[in-house]
């Protein structure tokens, strides 16, 4: 039997991350996600910005592929930031805006960075197995995963077909903006393409029919000590917003 793909990673160097199976990785974002919206004040979200800060060791692996990761959600933040400075009314913007900014850190950091380290195959196998997830569902899943892989090589290919035409982004920002957005709508268009594809293979191969339902699976789905400490890690991450807003309030009552 071939190994699966969290055994696959467990060869090679790399973060403890690396030993746990989807579910967790899953479940670890999703926490997380749902913590931050503990966050009322800015050094809520400080403080569970930096014991995030701390677990990065854990799961970065390759820190300019993180950084890449991780560029998005900077410009994001930056973004909700300006805007909330601009349009907010509150009577303290500057703290208002920063509380924004950092709350969408807490919120997406660590999913963005667990999400790297998921393997859409072995993420099937895991939801069917494990949770009981209906096989349709699964194998639904399973492509769409297996499309946002795709989404970055796409980006390259139509890139270089821009260029290769003459198209090329220029060495100015609006310049590079209007290439970077041109691109965007080609590899919107090359996706649905691309799911229109799938969806009619899909259809050839049997996937809708009325034995879809009874499919066997490719490889088990074992759950590892290593998948307990990352949940448990994890929610206690995930937790500390909670915890930070909790004590804040009992200060406050005290004094």
């Amino acid at each position: 039997m071939p190994p699966t793909a969290a055994e696959r990673r467990s060869a090679g160097p790399g973060p403890v991350v690396r030993h746990c199976g989807p579910l967790p990785l899953l479940a670890v974002g999703v926490l997380c996600a749902v913590g931050a919206f503990a966050v009322q004040e800015w050094w809520q979200a400080a403080g569970a910005l930096v014991v995030q800060a701390l677990c990065l060791p854990l799961v970065v692996g390759d820190v300019r592929a993180a950084l890449r990761r991780l560029l998005p959600l900077g410009i994001a933040a930056l973004s909700v930031g300006w805007s909330t400075v601009l349009a907010g009314d509150s009577p303290e913007p500057l703290w208002t805006a920063l509380t924004a900014a950092l709350r969408l850190l807490v919120l997406v950091l660590p999913g963005a960075l667990l999400l790297g380290w998921l393997d859409a195959a072995e993420a099937g196998d895991h939801l069917a197995q494990r949770l009981r997830v209906p096989g349709r569902v699964v194998v639904a899943v399973v492509v769409a995963l297996g499309r946002l892989d795709a989404l970055a090589d796409s980006w390259d290919q139509i890139a270089a077909a821009r260029r290769v035409r003459g198209l090329g982004p220029g060495r100015g920002p609006v310049g590079r903006v209007r290439w970077a957005a041109s691109t965007s709508f080609g590899l919107l268009v090359d996706a649905v393409r691309g799911a229109g594809r799938v969806s009619l293979a899909m259809d050839a191969r049997g996937f809708a029919g009325e034995r879809a339902g009874r499919r066997s699976w490719a490889l088990p789905a074992p759950w590892r000590r290593a998948d307990t400490v990352l949940l448990l890690v994890g929610t206690a991450v995930a937790a500390v917003p909670l915890l930070l807003r909790l004590g804040g309030a009992f200060l406050t009552v005290t004094t």
